[in-house]
């Protein structure tokens, strides 16, 4: 962080006013970086005087934003004041939405988790989409000992993604009740705070960028598999998200090795998907001579003979971890042909229960696939990493809004 050095104002009206709030900001974001902080250390990681850190913080307690927490006793020297950002001065909201299930959480200013909830939906719920998200979010305020009024901001997740153009969610057929027209003014009409909605896989990809493996990548590409194959792209430090929404809807790509697949959206599939989705274990298993295949659904039984083959030296499974590897790499090869990530992030329960052997097989058959080698990594987001990027996006806008002292 570059520092922001009060008293160097021009002529311009209201030039001390904004350097302040840039102060305020820097301190602000420092103490959620490192936590709590004295006067003396804030100045100096500022670059503030003492006077000026000084100032700065009475006028942060003032507004609510910054609390005194304690002492540096047991230091040497003698005991300073340590400063932290209030926790209870805002809350943001995020929801991860599938065809089971909803889950909320409310989180603090601070990205601590202050509240969870987790509701299961009706395979048939084309009237009660509005009703269920209220309840879920209720659920999470309540949990959080919070009321809907504190909460700043919300952001859903969901598969596919809303059209800009149209407000209609794409690209998730298999997401009932969630295409009608009048949905998002529903929505908006039933909750008091602002509203944004993502694509689920955007919104790890965040998770990624902000917590987990792809922290300082300004242009990574994420796959993710789990009920369905996907990715997200950040190119230039930002979600690229396409003219309707759908860049990332990888499932659909024509690749090498699969059936030609038409009318893609009316079969919530193509060639990647067929290739190297979670539907394919339990078949290439048994072509491989895999007996004890367990029962379940696609993806939890995927992710099951993955963590097996993972362990295995011998037998069927190496094949098996082999073949999907190459699946995983083929569709991969066309997007690493057009975007040249410096990173690679794989993520979703499927690849994270392959793990090292099988990152390490998809690195070695990307490396003969594709022209430019980009680095490979396991995803460091391991726990609801939808609903945890729901809540950083949520966060930064919260964060933008309620630290902003130049108002």
């Amino acid at each position: 962080m570059h520092p922001v050095v009060a008293g160097t104002s021009g002529n311009t009206p209201g030039t001390p006013r904004v350097l302040r709030a840039m102060n305020d900001r820097a301190a602000l974001d420092l103490l959620l970086e490192h936590g709590p902080l004295s006067r003396t250390r804030i100045g100096k990681l500022t670059g503030l005087s003492k006077p000026t850190a000084s100032q700065l913080l009475a006028r942060l307690e003032a507004a609510g934003l910054v609390v005194a927490t304690g002492t540096t006793e047991g230091r040497p020297g003698p005991n300073a004041q340590l400063y932290a950002v209030n926790a209870r001065a805002a809350y943001a909201a995020g929801l991860d939405v599938n065809p089971r299930r909803i889950r909320a959480a409310v989180a603090d200013v601070t990205g601590a988790v202050a509240g969870e909830f987790e509701l299961a939906t009706p395979r048939r719920a084309a009237d009660g989409v509005v009703r269920q998200v209220t309840e879920a979010l209720d659920g999470a305020v309540k949990a959080a000992g919070v009321t809907r009024g504190e909460v700043h901001r919300l952001v859903i997740g969901t598969p596919g993604a809303f059209d800009p153009s149209t407000g209609r969610l794409r690209y998730a057929s298999h997401l009932p009740g969630w295409h009608s027209p009048t949905l998002l003014d529903e929505l908006a009409a039933a909750l008091p705070m602002p509203v944004e909605y993502e694509n689920d896989v955007n919104l790890v990809a965040v998770a990624e960028q902000r917590l987990g493996a792809a922290r300082g990548h300004e242009d990574f590409v994420l796959l993710w598999n789990e009920e369905g194959l996907g990715a997200a792209l950040v190119l230039g430090g930002r979600l690229h998200r396409g003219f309707t929404g759908g860049a990332g809807e990888v499932g659909f790509l024509p690749v090498p090795g699969a059936p030609l697949v038409r009318q893609v959206t009316k079969a919530n599939s193509g060639g990647f998907q067929e290739l190297a989705g979670a539907q394919v274990l339990p078949r290439l298993a048994r072509e491989y001579g895999v007996e004890d295949i367990p029962p379940g659904a696609y993806a939890e039984v995927a992710a099951e003979l993955l963590r097996r083959a993972a362990h295995a030296s011998s037998g069927p499974y190496p094949r098996l971890l082999d073949a999907f590897a190459t699946g995983l790499a083929t569709g991969l090869a066309s997007l690493v042909a057009v975007l040249d990530p410096e990173l690679v992030v794989l993520s979703g329960e499927v690849i994270v229960a392959g793990g090292e052997p099988l990152r390490e097989r998809v690195q070695a058959e990307l490396a003969e696939l594709a022209a430019s080698r980009p680095r490979l990594v396991i995803g460091g987001v391991r726990q609801h990493p939808v609903l945890r990027g729901a809540l950083e996006s949520a966060l930064a806008a919260t964060r933008d809004e309620v630290f902003d002292t130049s108002r």
